[in-house]
């Protein structure tokens, strides 16, 4: 009975993967740029070996991928007054225009609540002055712009997108900064693309680049990216990949990926025993993170009509 020893296999780690010349360790050999399985002495043998190697490549790399795409993404920032997250609803935050902060809207009810007059409508960061008209907006936007600040390019695109704050609708402009924002790294960005991709109302509709930025706006973060994936895996009859991302989102509070996750368990038994509850207790947790007396009055607030000021 034959056996690999350890020196075999090491040895085998400096070999090239094509014609098998060895570089006894110096480093000379490059490794498979997308998978990093093999390794190769040139771009020839690379190239003879493709055939070879081709399908477990790229079986490798979409390994590689999954591992990205399921991996349980950071939870959001917290509010910089309240020190607790911010809420996952982004009628809930307002990005503060002046200074390019994201304040819960909990804090800035409370503070136009309590404040005196003179101090009532001033940035609760910052202390600047509220704008007092849309023009004024617009040239803080563009300041926060100049800045290469993400969630302001995504701000003055829903403006472009949906004709606000004394703009006329302009969808190319909107989707250059949903772009644009994207390329930051901003997941609500990635977000807004995938819906506009897949919606096809202000750009022709693109499954393919709907599912790219879902995806991106998922591992940035964005529950309501991997709830979407989630109901498109599902809709494929790809029921435990669906699963996976509703999990997930329901780790960071996402209402209707626990729904979709409470259904799988009792329901259609999809969802086994440990994982509902493992889910469960994560998903209480990131509420409770999210929790505060000030953010229940603000949503009462807003259930009853009332407007959330800044974007």
């Amino acid at each position: 009975m034959s056996t690999i020893t350890t020196k075999d296999a090491n040895d085998s780690k400096h070999q090239c993967a094509a014609c098998g010349d060895s570089d006894d360790g110096g480093g000379s050999l490059k490794a498979c740029a997308a998978c990093n399985l093999v390794k190769y002495c040139n771009r020839s043998c690379q190239v003879a070996h493709l055939p070879v190697h081709e399908q477990a490549c790229k079986d490798r790399v979409a390994e590689l991928f999954d591992e990205n795409l399921f991996k349980q993404p950071l939870p959001n920032e917290d509010c910089p007054i309240c020190c607790l997250r911010l809420p996952i609803e982004g009628v809930q935050n307002v990005c503060q225009l002046c200074c390019g902060k994201m304040l819960c809207y909990g804090c800035v009810y409370a503070h136009e609540s309590t404040a005196v007059d003179t101090e009532r409508f001033k940035c609760f960061f910052c202390r600047t002055e509220a704008s007092s008209s849309d023009e004024e907006d617009i040239e803080r936007l563009k300041k926060r712009l100049e800045a290469n600040d993400a969630q302001a390019m995504v701000v003055l695109g829903l403006c472009y997108q949906f004709g606000k704050i004394g703009l006329r609708q302009d969808h190319a402009k909107a989707l250059e900064l949903f772009h644009e924002s994207a390329k930051l790294g901003n997941h609500f960005a990635h977000f807004r693309l995938s819906v506009c991709y897949h919606d096809g109302d202000i750009v022709e509709k693109n499954t393919r680049k709907a599912i790219y930025h879902g995806q991106l706006g998922a591992m940035a973060g964005n529950v309501h990216a991997r709830y979407n994936l989630g109901c498109d895996e599902d809709n494929a009859g790809n029921v435990d990949r669906a699963y996976k991302h509703w999990m997930i989102s329901a780790n960071d509070g996402c209402d209707l990926s626990m729904k979709a996750v409470q259904e799988g368990y009792k329901t259609s038994g999809f969802v086994t025993k440990d994982d509902y509850a493992k889910t469960t207790r994560a998903y209480g947790k990131s509420i409770d993170e999210m929790k505060s007396d000030d953010r229940d009055e603000a949503a009462a607030f807003l259930l009853q009509g009332g407007k959330a000021r800044g974007s």
